[in-house]
């Protein structure tokens, strides 16, 4: 596989500008002749389809929900990053772009992640025009929070409720233009396969989730904004319809895929309380700005929170990282939280919680103001635990969240398939082996607002225009590939060798790959996984229950199809953490740890991205490695002491 990153020449700072000068344009009568396939609409997809369309390509949006605005987008609550510097306490574009790539631990490219720090400033004045309710401070000017992995206060919030108030702009800028008739929504469908011609995408084939009927498109260029693959893990943060679908069939194209063994463990969020839960909620990082992690410093100690006096709870992050206390980034966070309770210092009924409490906070500064900040996150917690976080601590611990791997894609955002974009978390482009919070929503809606505008003209410049079909063969072939493996899953139900639901085998993946490439991975359990998942999958195929039929509202249909990607994607995953012996970021191998078990990395062997090429079912998968150049920063072991 060619790997060609099309980094521009020069200065770091002007990578950006010479990229733009030297992109081919379109004249706006001739943009008017191409057509647009975006695959999602939540932050990167929105953005993207508002800024294509208002540039005059017409668009086809495609929505897995019944509307945008339940994009799994909305879940992000914290806020997003801008080096606006509001505070004067000594932030910059280029601290953003350092920290960034200190905090993914030096696995991204220097030149994407200094774009996403310069033009996350531009954000922020467009959301604001868009009317987005970022926070104020008394006179007026937008105010900032603390978050993880940074010493500076550069986070724009709305409350808890970011994420919902950044879609709800994009959405709105979306819908303009669907009235304006250059956007065309076609909402609850679900991307199946991507349609290549002559090598280049062209298309794709999707399933109408009412009817179940199989739809082909056709456009110029198609655009994958379907964020990331953690639902791999069953229980995890992201909404319950996400999934690695779309990026896995661009895998299975020809598309590379990197670094997938890359998956934040978000160390807030709500404990496990039973065997049969679905879904795990995410309570926002920010919250760690005024709570305060500890344990007691007993192990096995199962008194109330309120019975521990001061003296007898160790407030871990503290006295391990002064510098950043309760702020060091969430792969720190989330193995402290592990390690303190795996030495029996947990609380909850599980033993598997820590603390996060308020109490000083409140006492500081009162519970009006404490409110105001994160009123619907306390309400949040207390509808689904029953506690009132401003009486009593917070128990959380951490959970699979966002995923850092993704299709590889050059600076234009192209994956290795011509005409094949990918956007958002889809991609793996921006925050290396571990995402500093707040830094999600910035990357969707820089790459559809302020990227891809810009590089899709310089393909679609050499792409003759017009307007598209589906009468190439492609396409059928595509559609009876399609048609077969719906059959295949709909095999061991008709045959009466049916013996359990989808979800039972889902929850099975997730155990092996929570136990064996979660928090902690090392070479035994990785073996052992690679070993389980085809056990699992072959039991799965043969043994599924699917009730329904193909053309129909088929919800167990839809997740069969998505479990059974995951299923393949997992192997991929452990074979990545396999071969990746070093610790970097999130990805922790216990044969690699320093003295104080912090991740120890090998930039001799490993200071490359990892890009595995699909080379058939019976075949292994291919690795290529794209090497990362530090001409700007100088890797260093991460401290946060």
């Amino acid at each position: 596989m060619q790997l060609d990153a099309k980094i521009p020449e020069g200065p770091l700072a002007e990578k950006w500008n010479a990229c733009r000068f030297s992109s081919k344009l379109i004249n706006p009568a001739n943009k008017r002749k191409y057509e647009i396939i975006i695959v999602g609409s939540g932050l990167a997809g929105a953005s993207a389809a508002a800024a294509l369309a208002e540039l005059g390509y017409q668009v086809k949006c495609f929505c897995i929900q019944d509307s945008p605005r339940r994009a799994h987008s909305i879940a992000a609550q914290g806020g997003i990053n801008a080096a606006k510097n509001y505070q004067g306490d000594g932030d910059s574009i280029f601290r953003l772009f350092y920290d960034t790539i200190k905090g993914g631990d030096f696995r991204a490219r220097e030149a994407n992640v200094y774009r996403l720090a310069e033009v996350a400033n531009n954000i922020i004045d467009q959301c604001v025009g868009q009317g987005v309710p970022f926070a104020r401070e008394y006179g007026g000017t937008l105010a900032n929070r603390s978050f993880g992995g940074a010493q500076v206060s550069r986070t724009f919030y709305a409350r808890g409720q970011t994420g919902q108030q950044l879609l709800l702009g994009a959405y709105s800028a979306m819908m303009r233009q669907v009235a304006a008739g250059k956007v065309k929504m076609y909402n609850r469908r679900e991307m199946l396969d991507v349609v290549l011609v002559d090598g280049a995408a062209r298309g794709i084939v999707c399933r109408n989730l009412i009817t179940g009927e199989l739809e082909q498109y056709s456009a110029h260029a198609v655009v994958l904004a379907t964020g990331g693959y953690g639902n791999v893990y069953f229980l995890s943060t992201n909404a319950m319809a996400s999934n690695v679908t779309a990026a896995f069939r661009a895998y299975k194209r020809g598309a590379g895929f990197a670094n997938p063994c890359f998956v934040q463990i978000h160390p807030t969020c709500i404990p496990v309380h039973g065997e049969y839960q679905s879904k795990l909620t995410l309570m926002s990082e920010s919250l760690r700005n005024d709570g305060r992690v500890w344990v007691p410093k007993k192990a096995g100690d199962k008194r109330k929170a309120s019975e521990i006096p001061e003296d007898e709870r160790d407030y871990y992050l503290e006295r391990k990282y002064p510098s950043f206390g309760n702020l060091v980034p969430r792969d720190v966070a989330s193995r402290n939280a592990k390690e303190v309770c795996d030495a029996g210092h947990g609380v909850n009924d599980t033993g598997n919680g820590v603390y996060l409490d308020f109490a000083d906070a409140i006492k500081r500064d009162g519970i009006d103001v404490i409110r105001r900040k994160y009123g619907n996150l306390f309400d949040m917690y207390q509808r689904i635990v029953d506690v009132d976080p401003s009486r009593e601590p917070m128990m959380i611990y951490p959970a699979t969240h966002y995923t850092m791997g993704g299709l590889w894609v050059d600076y234009h955002l192209m994956t290795t398939i011509p005409g094949l974009y990918a956007t958002g978390e889809c991609n793996f482009s921006d925050h290396g082996a571990n995402r500093l919070g707040a830094s999600a929503l910035m990357q969707g809606l820089a790459d559809g607002y302020f990227v891809l505008p810009y590089t899709i003209a310089n393909y679609l410049s050499k792409v003759p225009w017009g307007a598209t079909d589906t009468k190439d063969p492609a396409f059928k072939a595509s559609l009876d590939m399609v048609r077969e493996r719906t059959a295949r899953l709909m095999a061991s139900t008709r045959s009466g060798k049916g013996k359990e639901t989808v979800d039972y085998y889902h929850r099975e993946l997730g155990k092996v790959m929570w136990e064996k490439c979660g928090m902690s991975r090392d070479e035994k359990g990785l073996k052992e996984a690679l070993e389980k998942i085809p056990e699992i999958r072959a039991e799965f195929w043969e043994h599924v229950i699917i009730p329904g039929k193909e053309q129909e509202l088929n919800q167990s249909l839809e997740r069969a199809a998505r479990v059974a990607d995951f299923l393949e994607f997992a192997e991929l995953m452990v074979k990545d953490a396999l071969e990746r012996k070093e610790s970097c970021g999130c990805h922790f191998r216990e044969e690699s740890q320093t003295e104080e078990h912090e991740a120890k990395r090998d930039d001799a062997n490993y200071s490359h991205v990892s890009v595995w090429e699909y080379k058939g079912d019976d075949a292994e998968p291919e690795l290529s490695k794209e090497a990362l150049i530090f001409e700007n920063v100088t890797p260093s072991q991460r401290s946060y002491k």
